[in-house]
């Protein structure tokens, strides 16, 4: 095999390990401290009973909209319709695209939102899974900040999802103002970062969902939830 075919495959081994690796890992979350717990979720997770998941103490759900400047999930009307008429706070994310202008991909995320009655204020994701890993970092601050400007200027409050070494790289010193939803799977995130909701296992089990699905925690208790998930506007 030539040597940079070899290479090639031994990197993607590496890379899909690391993956592996990242995924495996949780934390066992003390209940006592975190009483509000959720989920995310997008067209993978593939049909859901929200019904069965409310009853399994699942008070919020996040679940994909769109992505980029043109992608919208496939199951998200769906989802939307069926978490909401179980009774669950809803909220909806946008996979946030490195190499597309700021200002489309929150167009594509506002229209997906039209009409419906969110809860949870949107949240966009920043990760470089997935991602050309060759857009300077500027260029990705520049067009997350554009993002992030229409939201805020069409009335909406903005929630972030990353995870460590994003938040170091993207967020850290520029977005000090949002709050974060961050991904921490061997322990919980640090103070020093101003999040809200954290992330804590990719491998979860709950009831209503065929397979592993994304647990989430609250930062605060039962009232300070009631005070932060003041409805969205509908557009």
């Amino acid at each position: 095999m030539p040597y940079m075919k070899m290479l090639r495959v031994a990197t993607w081994l590496l890379a899909a390990l690391a993956l592996a690796s990242c995924q495996s890992r949780s934390v066992e979350l003390d209940a006592s401290a975190f009483p509000v717990r959720g989920i995310d979720v997008s067209a993978h997770n593939g049909d859901i009973d929200f019904d069965a998941v409310a009853a399994d103490s699942i008070s919020f759900v996040y679940m994909k909209a769109t992505e980029g400047a043109e992608f919208y999930d496939a199951l998200f009307d769906r989802n939307y319709l069926k978490a909401s008429k179980a009774g669950i706070d809803v909220g909806a994310y946008h996979f946030f695209r490195f190499d597309s202008p700021g200002h489309i991909q929150a167009y594509n995320f506002m229209n997906s939102l039209e009409g419906k009655k969110m809860t949870l204020p949107p949240a966009i994701d920043v990760e470089d899974w997935r991602n050309a890993d060759e857009i300077p970092v500027k260029d990705v601050v520049d067009q997350l900040s554009s993002m992030v400007g229409v939201l805020k200027s069409a009335g909406r409050r903005v929630v972030i999802y990353t995870n460590k070494k994003c938040y170091d790289t993207y967020i850290k010193g520029r977005f000090d103002s949002v709050q974060v939803w961050m991904c921490a799977l061997d322990a919980e995130p640090s103070d020093s970062v101003n999040w809200r909701i954290w992330q804590y296992s990719h491998r979860g089990r709950v009831r209503g969902i065929n397979g592993n699905v994304d647990l989430d925690a609250f930062r605060g208790s039962p009232a300070d939830f009631k005070k932060w998930t003041a409805p969205e506007p509908a557009i």
